[in-house]
């Protein structure tokens, strides 16, 4: 009797063995292969998605508007025309004689508050940078520029003059629509003379790095 127990009991761990040998371990489960996020774009590279550009100006004589259609065609910016109520005639313009318009109000400031047609442009608080273009007028900006700018708050926009002449140089000019405005952050600016190429004003744009 104990040894017909005894072989039963050694048959039950023999078919017990058997049946765990068959069955392996099961295999690791392999780690998730890590996701590739995007590299982080350089902090000098060009943010998508920035505010507007506007290049406002007056121009005396088309020089200044032919510099400012070509930094708004470069940049894919807007336009406004700085215009005069009273718009200047030829004769206005000639700073050679003591009697025309710009003469007498170079010898009066207090002629030089130019009414404006429309002094602040569409959708002003869109613009984050905005040129000022304008010409050089007794080694300044033109008055009616001031005009412009002390019309408008420039709070968190990025300024750049710029000007155009045949001789004078930008001298504090920019350095005073700054302080006219009182507001905005206002960059050096350029000078570009009459008739300059437009290569020249996108290679100035390139240095903006904007």
């Amino acid at each position: 009797m104990k040894r017909t127990l005894l072989l039963l009991l050694t048959a039950a761990m023999l078919i017990a063995l058997a049946s765990c040998g068959g069955q392996g371990q099961p295999a690791p489960t392999p780690e998730p292969a890590p996701t590739q996020g995007e590299e982080p774009a350089p902090s000098d590279a060009p943010q998508a998605g920035g505010g507007k550009t506007l290049v406002a100006y007056y121009s005396a004589t088309h020089n200044t508007q032919a510099v400012a259609e070509t930094i708004a065609q470069a940049l894919g910016a807007d336009t406004f025309v700085i215009t005069p109520a009273q718009p200047y005639t030829d004769d206005d313009l000639d700073w050679t004689d003591r009697d025309s318009r710009v003469s007498r109000e170079h010898d009066d400031s207090a002629l030089q508050t130019v009414e404006l047609e429309n002094p602040t442009p569409e959708n002003w608080a869109d613009y984050d940078t905005v040129f000022v273009g304008y010409p050089i007028w007794w080694g300044n900006a033109s008055w009616v520029v001031s005009s412009f700018v002390s019309a408008n708050d420039f709070t968190g926009k990025t300024v750049i003059p710029f000007c155009t002449s045949s001789s004078s140089g930008l001298g504090e000019s920019g350095a005073l629509l700054a302080q006219t405005a009182g507001t905005g952050n206002w960059l050096e600016g350029q000078r570009f003379r009459s008739g300059v190429a437009a290569e020249d004003v996108q290679a100035w744009l390139e240095e903006l790095n904007l």
